[in-house]
């Protein structure tokens, strides 16, 4: 039912119809309707959702919309310690190159982050046969959060998602080298808890060419998460991608086995 009102030419315009008030102070707006050159006040009240991208979010935004909370008691995250398989001597090989291969661009800035994923990110992917059965890789995909009371909606695109079927597996950010891991850790977390899927426990890693960082997510009850510590591609030594894709591997196989349970 609508509710005939008396329309000021010298205040409304008809070239304005239909428009929404402007400067609402709450969170619902009546929409205007011309019939029959009446204005009309439709009654029906419309909830206003505000949209966010997922990279201009932080870890306060999540805790306070979502309750996410930081666990360091290390047996919450065992996984990237324990029960590493070995990796061969292919791999390693092609492991080398990469990091020979990092250090090279290094003395070619700007690293930007397409940069970042081909040189480091996908010959780190390959090495670690996501690309075959039973995997598959998808780039740029489209996410959503809402939050609790649906008035916010947190939108991104996920770098990297290693999938099994249609159960996420890895969910990869990577970052330009300039930045911190610790930049691009509120987004990572933001795309783990948008898993469509009724996924209890997810894993995540989070890449500037330069570091690694893995991260583990529980959804049950109140979403807990915890970080490993960061592996660096140019230190000296032994080459730190190895324990990488030997984590990667380790927490894919985990991640698959929880779908079972």
């Amino acid at each position: 039912m609508y509710t005939a009102i008396l329309a000021s030419v010298r205040y409304i315009s008809h070239s304005l119809f239909p428009k929404p008030i402007a400067n609402v102070p709450h969170k619902y707006e009546k929409r205007y309707i011309r019939l029959n050159s009446q204005l009309y006040i439709d009654t029906k009240e419309t909830k206003m959702v505000q949209t966010l991208q997922a990279q201009a979010i932080d870890l306060r935004y999540l805790i306070d919309n979502f309750e996410i909370e930081l666990v360091t008691d290390s047996d919450f995250f065992p996984e990237w310690q324990e029960d590493l398989p070995e990796i061969s001597d292919f791999e390693q090989q092609l492991l080398d190159r990469v990091k020979a291969g990092f250090i090279n661009l290094l003395e070619y800035p700007p690293l930007l982050e397409n940069v970042v994923r081909m040189a480091v990110l996908d010959p780190i992917l390959f090495a670690g046969g996501f690309f075959l059965e039973p995997f598959y890789i998808r780039a740029e995909e489209s996410v959503e959060l809402v939050t609790k009371d649906e008035e916010i909606l947190v939108k991104g695109k996920v770098d990297a998602l290693v999938l099994k079927e249609q159960f996420w597996v890895m969910v990869i950010e990577s970052k330009r080298l300039t930045y911190s891991t610790e930049a691009g850790l509120p987004q990572l977390l933001a795309y783990m808890l948008s898993n469509p899927h009724r996924q209890k426990l997810s894993y995540g890693m989070i890449t500037t060419g330069g570091t690694f960082v893995f991260v583990k997510l529980l959804k049950e009850g109140r979403p807990r998460y915890a970080l490993s510590k960061g592996f660096r591609t140019r230190d000296p030594g032994k080459n730190q991608l190895y324990e990488v894709l030997s984590i990667l591997k380790h927490l894919s196989q985990l991640a698959i086995t929880s779908l079972v349970d």
